[in-house]
């Protein structure tokens, strides 16, 4: 798809989505001070970036040593607590990342059995050989009919022609979907800029809605980038540290900010969680 091809809506009437992601599946205390590694800090942290502009948490959830958990209780008390602290006014997406621990059956298992509002699920992480196509298609449809908010997480462009011909091919079949286009993840050190956007752009057929995340100081830079062209925003300290002059962030609430005051230089207005569910949670 060239660029004169891509959708046009006007930016006053697409709501942008902030989604922060607070700790990630290696952040630890040593990294910074304000990472969030309990249920209880988690609540503390979405109450903090809801008030900043956020819509929506990616929730990463540890075990006493901090390291990377996918538990289903474990996502059920740090649940708890951010419904204690903010309601239903933060849409919680949990995350099925793998980080090297978990196998994709491990991951599937986890996600059946917690059955969450949202999940983000890497593409790359479930269409894997240890699982059969017809398994994949079962579970792809599982999460379809339960109408379960499913990001799913691309890395290229060749990720996203893979993802678009799995829907082509019927696997996929309608439901609330919509994809994640990581920038910069196989770049050198691992920093993003915003031209990394731009061969998804080309590649993707823009049917469901996307967001960015990217790595390093240019974190805001990216983002709003992909806010310029009516995609949605995920910061916090999974990806990056730093605010836009450089300078390390005192915590995620800051991070959520930039990009809040981004979408509005843009013209566009921030969805909150009821947006976000509307947007995410649309059959497609």
């Amino acid at each position: 798809m060239n660029a004169a091809a891509l959708p046009r809506a006007a930016l006053a009437d697409t709501p942008a989505i902030i989604t922060v992601a607070p700790n990630g599946a290696y952040k630890k205390a040593a990294d910074h001070p304000a990472v969030p590694l309990t249920a209880e800090a988690l609540a503390r942290e979405a109450r903090a970036c809801l008030d900043a502009g956020a819509a929506m948490m990616h929730m990463h959830v540890r075990k006493p040593d901090g390291s990377h958990l996918l538990c289903a209780d474990a996502y059920r008390e740090a649940l708890a607590a951010v419904r204690r602290a903010v309601g239903d006014e933060l849409l919680v997406q949990v995350t099925s990342e793998a980080a090297g621990v978990y196998k994709a059956a491990e991951q599937i298992a986890v996600v059946r059995e917690l059955q969450p509002e949202a999940v983000s699920i890497g593409l790359r992480e479930i269409a894997v050989p240890d699982i059969p196509e017809t398994e994949l298609a079962a579970f792809l449809a599982w999460l379809a009919e339960r109408r379960i908010m499913t990001q799913i997480i691309l890395y290229d462009e060749g990720d996203v022609r893979r993802w678009l011909a799995l829907r082509q091919r019927g696997l996929v079949p309608p439901g609330a979907w919509s994809v994640l286009f990581v920038l910069g993840r196989y770049s050198a050190g691992q920093t993003s800029s915003a031209y990394d956007l731009l061969p998804f752009l080309s590649a993707y057929d823009h049917s469901l809605p996307w967001a960015v995340c990217a790595f390093g100081p240019e974190e805001n830079a990216c983002v709003t980038t992909a806010a310029a062209f009516g995609g949605h925003m995920r910061v916090g300290f999974e990806n990056n540290l730093k605010l836009r002059d450089g300078s390390v962030a005192p915590g995620n609430a800051a991070l959520v900010a930039q990009a809040a005051e981004g979408a509005r230089a843009l013209g566009r207005p921030l969805a909150d969680a009821a947006a976000a569910r509307r947007i995410y949670g649309q059959v497609r």
